[in-house]
């Protein structure tokens, strides 16, 4: 069962989004006027790069990547409540000469959030945010799972107030929400990966295997911001920056995730984009090396920050 499970939630989301259609129809057909209070679109992006040497004597190393990156949105507006939803997928491939085809990224972002307006400015806002991926991350000789689909993935709840000035910009604060950590690799949670609880130890201080937890929770405030703007003509800034404090479990210590695209766009179906990605989270440990002498003698936590630049097709529709 869990192996089709990646094509059931994605069947799952994808009947969420296309139900909008029907939900318009039927909201326009009883209502007084014609106005569409439905707005769906979304954009798709498929970057190359190559490079091929031929009796090169500086040297190097033949390699192919292709980096996909689709974004759709389903927005509903009528009198005071709104219903914003949003589906982000990233999928990278790289082939280095001599080696095998690897994964470069992979991505999967589901956020739904409804609003009730109390100001002109300010909503009350109940929102649910998902992240993980798609398929399994291994080590580079493939021995070793890193990470796989729903392991991990973050499921955040959250009751707040959503300040929109315009549609640029949006800040929804919460101080009641819940972070929820899912580890379904049985390998992965009995190492305690992602900040789950490892496996037991059995009288020797030897791991019992298939003990570790697959669920973590935690309870805290949220600030979630973000902001969308035509910064100079064909050029767009899209920033999301998500900030959470478990009340707990030291508090002090707040997770951040923060995503910057910049968007350059040449013409109707060819683009340019940067992306940058920077996460810090003190439950989740990185291998280290503590003594700098070339050699893992540790983990613990460390800002991680991903960057990808990219050039190729790209078409919005709407």
């Amino acid at each position: 069962m869990l192996k089709h499970f990646p094509s059931l939630l994605f069947l799952s989301i994808t009947f969420l989004l296309c139900s909008g259609p029907f939900s318009g129809a039927i909201a326009q057909d009883t209502a007084a006027d014609t106005t569409n209070i439905w707005d769906f679109g979304g954009t798709g992006t498929l970057n190359f790069s190559q490079v091929s040497l031929t009796n090169w004597a500086a040297g190097g190393q033949n390699s192919l990547s292709v980096l996909g990156i689709a974004n759709m949105f389903a927005n509903y507006e009528q009198g005071k409540n709104t219903w914003n939803n949003s589906l982000d997928f990233t999928y990278g491939l790289v082939k280095l000469e001599g080696r095998r085809m690897q994964k470069s990224d992979d991505k999967l972002e589901l956020n739904l959030k409804y609003g009730y307006r109390a100001t002109a400015h300010w909503f009350y806002t109940a929102q649910v945010n998902l992240k993980t991926q798609l398929t399994p991350t291994y080590t580079a000789s493939r021995d070793t799972l890193i990470s796989d689909f729903f392991a991990p993935a973050y499921i955040l709840t959250s009751l707040g107030m959503d300040y929109k000035p315009n549609e640029k910009l949006s800040v929804f604060l919460s101080p009641f929400t819940g972070k929820f950590t899912v580890v379904k690799s049985q390998f992965l949670a009995d190492q305690g990966a992602f900040g789950v609880a490892p496996a037991g130890k059995d009288v020797e201080g030897d791991p019992v295997p298939g003990t570790g937890e697959h669920f973590r929770k935690e309870f805290g405030g949220y600030v979630n911001v973000r902001y969308k703007n035509e910064i100079v003509q064909n050029v767009t800034l899209q920033s999301k920056l998500d900030l959470f404090t478990n009340y707990l479990r030291n508090p002090q210590n707040v997770d951040v995730a923060w995503e910057n695209l910049v968007n350059f766009q040449v013409n109707k179906y060819i683009s340019a984009s940067l992306f940058a990605h920077l996460i810090y989270d003190d439950d989740i440990k990185v291998a280290v090396d503590r003594n700098d002498d070339g050699s893992t003698d540790g983990r613990g936590p460390r800002m991680q920050l991903k960057q990808t630049l990219g050039i190729g097709l790209s078409y919005n529709f709407k």
